[in-house]
């Protein structure tokens, strides 16, 4: 197969008023016609500048273009005009941007935002770009596409949108379709949707594509060749199975063995964590929660719907469960930051319900939250000692100030930072270090219950590898009991003693980790489990993700409709081989 683009010894610099920083550095790769390329790496890389480069989208200056050449279709995008480039973008090159939200217009129907480059590129009337852009809606599997046509891009869920960006990115049928991290922060049954998609397209329209990612599963299903960089350098490059069964360089051996499998085996706590009282009573006791929300107009959201579970001293229990599904919630209605609608929170046999704002307040030094988003969980303005010293100040901890910056700087040793990172604001820390911010500020009151919500997502494999390492030895260290909330069933099943599986606001299954994983009951869990990618291409090869439209219809491979789980309205699932 001939080559459709080829990167030759790319270099790119950004300036700033100190120095020059390199972000990638004699950078060379091909791709071929009807080939999917897997480019991995962590943040910071290079991937998503190398990306960029290729469809000169990085402001000059401060980037500039040190080296190199980009030959698409035997033609130097480096030597373009902007002119040129704009009738390239969109017509022959396509791409998929990280965060649809940011890069749909708001203020734009769908249909309209599709319609443009059909107007634009490939001069389509209004009535005939109405009628593909509709097409295109379908294409992507988007339900009821004459009416979503009409809609906002707030109307749509997170993967809607991303499906409406595969759209727009391929509605004048590039040859070239860019994807950078089309997939992250999606719960996975969402991503296999997406990533059937993006096949089934590839399949009809015989569109090469670039997936940048830094999920190992989703580069093993996708796939035909790997590129892998590290500090703007490519260090790797070979077909997937070589990469996957024979790595070369240390840094894809370290990306490999990052993330455990779900296939392994779950390592056994060198000490259990579990510890029992004199009465044998839980720790925490959730009897018959609920959290409903009132719309107005007689619509009301049953987001926690009679949810029920207990927490033993020095337990992790973990919650999965796609977007919307209640787990933080839950888990923010159980530290009373949402107010209960019914049921009861028992921590110690206190009722948490009874308690006066006072008494609450008292209570929430021993019950403790680490936020998803550590960045937006960190305010901006203050120094990392003020963050972690705003707590002990607040639940007077310390009695001088000597004190109180020894506790800060031990606290900081303590999630693996320096002492000297105290004076420094949130914005000079990558995503790991800031979710360490987060721990040393939960920290710093002795809690002895904390709720985990969503504190790996969208964090590098390695990071989250050492959060999660970070997690278990403070728990064995200081005696820590964890709801521990995730949509990645493959890092729950590792980290927890018992998993609970939540579905429209219910929990269906509950049951020890390893036994839940190798034996599911509810039809829901099987659909996750078999959602996840696993970073091995002999594995990913053998699943069927073949979402149906209509559930009615026969699926065309000749599969039983018991076979199938509904994950999202009109969309089926395989659940097994």
């Amino acid at each position: 197969m001939t080559s459709i683009l080829e990167v030759k010894q790319l270099s790119v610099s950004f300036y700033t008023r100190d120095k020059e920083v390199e972000a990638v550095r004699n950078v060379s790769f091909s791709l071929r016609e009807g080939e999917t390329l897997g480019i991995v790496g962590e943040s910071g890389s290079g991937k998503s500048v190398t990306a960029r480069t290729i469809m000169r989208l990085l402001p000059s200056p401060p980037s500039m273009v040190k080296g190199g050449e980009v030959l698409f279709q035997g033609q130097n995008l480096a030597d373009k005009s902007d002119l040129e480039m704009e009738h390239i973008r969109g017509r022959d090159i396509g791409m998929i941007f990280q965060d649809p939200m940011s890069s749909l217009n708001p203020t734009m129907r769908i249909g309209r935002q599709i319609e443009e480059s059909l107007i634009k590129h490939r001069k389509l009337g209004k009535e005939e770009a109405q009628r593909e852009a509709i097409e295109m809606l379908k294409l992507v599997g988007i339900p009821h596409a004459e009416a979503r046509y009409l809609q906002y891009p707030h109307e749509f869920s997170g993967g809607m949108r991303q499906r409406v960006m595969i759209a727009i990115a391929l509605a004048c049928r590039p040859s070239l379709l860019i994807a950078d991290e089309p997939t992250t922060s999606l719960d996975v049954t969402i991503q296999a949707q997406i990533l059937h998609q993006m096949k089934e397209i590839q399949r009809k329209l015989g569109t090469s594509i670039i997936l940048i990612t830094h999920d190992l599963g989703v580069v093993a299903g996708m796939c035909d060749r790997v590129v892998v960089m590290k500090d703007g350098e490519v260090v790797e490059t070979g077909t997937t199975e070589e990469i996957f069964s024979a790595p070369k360089h240390p840094y894809t051996v370290r990306l490999l063995n990052a993330l455990p499998r779900l296939d392994e085996k779950k390592k056994p706590k060198l000490v259990s964590s579990i510890t029992r009282s004199a009465d044998d009573r839980p720790l925490l006791e959730v009897r018959s929660l609920r959290q409903h929300f009132n719309l107005g107009k007689g619509q009301i959201i049953k987001a926690v719907n009679d949810v029920s579970f207990d927490i033993r001293a020095g337990e992790t229990l973990g919650v999965v469960g796609e977007s919307g599904c209640g787990k933080s919630t839950t888990g923010r209605t159980i530290l009373r930051l949402n107010e209960a609608t019914g049921g009861e929170v028992l921590y110690k046999g206190i009722s948490l319900n009874r308690l006066s704002r006072r008494e609450m307040k008292t209570m929430r030094r021993y019950m403790q939250m680490i936020f998803q988003d550590p960045y937006a969980s960190l305010n901006p303005r203050m120094r990392v000692a003020d963050i972690i010293g705003e707590a002990l100040d607040l639940h007077r901890m310390t009695n001088s100030k000597g004190e109180r910056q020894h506790r800060i700087e031990e606290l900081l040793e303590m999630v693996g930072l320096s002492p000297s990172h105290a004076m420094r604001y949130p914005h000079e820390f990558s995503g790991g270090q800031r979710q360490r911010i987060g721990i040393a500020r939960t920290l710093a009151v002795e809690p002895e219950f904390i709720v985990c919500d969503e504190p790996l997502s969208a964090l590098d494999v390695s990071i989250q590898a050492q959060i999660v390492k970070l997690l278990e030895e403070l728990q064995q260290r200081l005696g820590l009991t964890y709801l521990f909330i995730a949509h990645d069933l493959s890092m729950v099943k590792h980290i927890s003693d018992r998993v609970a599986v939540m579905y429209k606001g219910k929990i269906v299954e509950l049951a020890e980790s390893e036994e839940l994983y190798a034996n599911p009951m509810h039809a829901y869990t099987k659909s996750l489990l078999a959602a996840i990618p696993v970073p091995d291409p002999a594995v990913e090869s053998r699943k069927a993700f073949v979402p149906l439209i209509d559930s009615s219809i026969q699926d065309p491979y000749g599969l039983e409709r018991s076979q199938f789980v509904e994950v999202t309205p009109g969309h089926w699932l395989a659940v097994n081989e």
